[in-house]
């Protein structure tokens, strides 16, 4: 059996179900009739105020964000999806802190639902370093349906990588 890049860690009873969908041609139909729209969230600027309009919203006291951005080489160098830092520094006698974000470029292309789920990720790890069960609980808090959009995301970057070996 062909291993299924994104999904391997899951069980193989979910793994034979996508492998029909595949030969049936019908993974990107499913995808396509579960999210149908693309965001509109394109440029930096906007990707910042959707990033600080969801951390205001469930995450008020963690600090200000210094950056957000969409980076193309993200997946190819760091075989992650967002990244997130946060440092602190004493200048002074002050505490100050320097947050960012940072996403795959890919996620321009990507239904909301998929980039909300990358930024729910990487700002629960401000609150959580681990993925452990708060961590997980937090990000089911801010997206109550967390798990299955992350599967779904991870099905739809393997459709994408079928199409793209499809064309060459």
């Amino acid at each position: 059996m062909t291993p299924l890049k994104y999904i391997s860690h899951y069980p193989e009873q979910l793994q034979s179900q996508v492998r029909a969908l595949i030969a049936q041609d019908k993974l990107g139909d499913y995808l396509q009739q579960k999210y149908p729209d693309r965001h509109e969230i394109q440029s930096d600027k906007a990707l910042y105020q959707y990033v600080t309009e969801l951390k205001n919203l469930y995450m008020r006291n963690v600090g200000t964000l210094s950056q957000v951005s969409y980076n193309s080489k993200l997946s190819v160098l760091k075989n992650a999806l967002g990244i997130h830092t946060h440092q602190s520094r004493v200048q002074g006698s002050k505490l100050k802190s320097h947050n960012s974000i940072t996403v795959a470029s890919v996620f321009k292309e990507a239904p909301l639902a998929f980039l909300q789920m990358i930024v729910v990720h990487e700002l629960a790890h401000f609150k959580q370093s681990d993925h452990n069960k708060a961590f997980y609980q937090l990000c089911c808090h801010m997206q109550p349906e967390y798990h299955q959009v992350e599967l779904d995301m991870r099905l739809w970057l393997l459709w994408r990588d079928l199409e793209n070996k499809k064309k060459g």
